[in-house]
């Protein structure tokens, strides 16, 4: 496979892509309308999110109420626009709605969906000695603060039987870290896919270890509680989902159709794309917002408060509204492979 350089250009594109990452930024103010009716969801999306995926298959037709899109770069700013009211309902991570909860922002986990970790992954470079691990000690790693990739690196450094203290921590948004890690300022970068799979397709690093064991694998849909109270909006909501979750199945079975249409919508070069969908966007299945998702997304919690990080013990289970289950597979369920 050619070697895929990596242009200035192309961070941008990427760091508009991920549920998981943290940092500053704003929504896209150009507003998208689709359907028709006299309720409106307002939708919080993140680039080649939800909205591509809706399109893709086909789940944006016959709407009796109206969605209007607005896109974020990350999880954090989308949940503040969930708190602030601003936004219904929106897509993140497993780890921002720990912050929100940590922050006392109000919101709620109202769906989920269980996916592999492979492609959460600590990455060195291909001439790096290290082969374990247990001999990050000392090294320095470059990770997003507060993102998924935070988490993992911090779980999987406690299954080497080490902890954060024990490393050097850089704290990096993306483009930035990329750019340490290629350069040699940092031994390690610790990330989510597709930064992941750019990476490896690029030949520019190799996995040290990924997130697989140890990290929960979970993405959440999260609303606003003021529109869950709201009757229309809260079945607009459950509608919402449905075609989520039907979309999301789509994926498993059109890989390739929907890496076309991901890459071209965030501009990531298409083997990248599929490769990330392959490793990880695939894999996801719609799965019950229920004890077991709300004790592993406490100890993600907790785990960052021990750290500081979050300033005081939050109670996960007073963040999520299982109202929309329905019949759905616990969250243990095993992710599609």
């Amino acid at each position: 496979m050619r070697r895929l350089l990596v242009p200035a250009a192309l961070l941008l594109p990427l760091t508009l892509l991920l549920t998981s990452c943290g940092g500053d930024s704003a929504a896209d103010t150009g507003a998208r309308i689709d359907g028709s009716g006299s309720v409106t969801l307002d939708v919080g999306d993140q680039k080649g999110g939800s909205e591509a995926i809706l399109r893709a298959a086909g789940e944006l037709k016959n709407l009796d109420y109206r969605i209007k899109w607005s896109t974020f770069t990350s999880g954090p700013p989308l949940l503040e626009a969930v708190n602030a009211g601003a936004v219904d309902v929106g897509g993140v991570g497993n780890t921002p709605p720990v912050f929100a909860a940590g922050a006392g922002s109000k919101i709620s986990v109202v769906a989920a969906w269980h996916g592999t970790s492979r492609g959460d992954a600590i990455l060195v470079r291909d001439g790096s000695k290290l082969t374990s691990p247990k001999q990050l000690k000392g090294r320095s790693v470059a990770v997003a603060q507060g993102s998924s990739a935070h988490y993992q690196l911090v779980a999987s450094l406690e299954a080497a039987g080490l902890q954060l203290k024990d490393i050097k921590v850089k704290y990096l948004q993306p483009a930035d870290a990329l750019a340490a890690f290629n350069s040699g300022k940092v031994d390690a970068w610790a990330v989510w896919d597709p930064y992941t799979s750019q990476v490896l397709q690029g030949k520019q690093g190799r996995v040290l270890t990924t997130g697989d064991g140890v990290t929960n694998g979970l993405s959440f849909q999260v609303a606003s509680p003021a529109a869950l109270r709201n009757s229309k909006k809260a079945a607009a909501v459950k509608d919402y989902l449905a075609r989520l979750r039907r979309a999301q199945d789509w994926v498993h079975g059109h890989q390739e159709e929907w890496a076309k249409v991901w890459a071209k919508d965030t501009g990531l070069p298409y083997e990248v794309a599929l490769a990330s969908v392959r490793r990880t966007n695939a894999t996801r299945v719609a799965v019950a917002v229920d004890k077991p998702l709300v004790a592993s997304e406490q100890r993600i919690a907790d785990t960052f408060t021990e750290l500081n990080l979050i300033p005081k013990k939050v109670d996960f289970g007073d963040f999520v509204d299982a109202r929309f289950n329905g019949d759905l597979p616990p969250s243990t369920t095993p992710a599609k492979h």
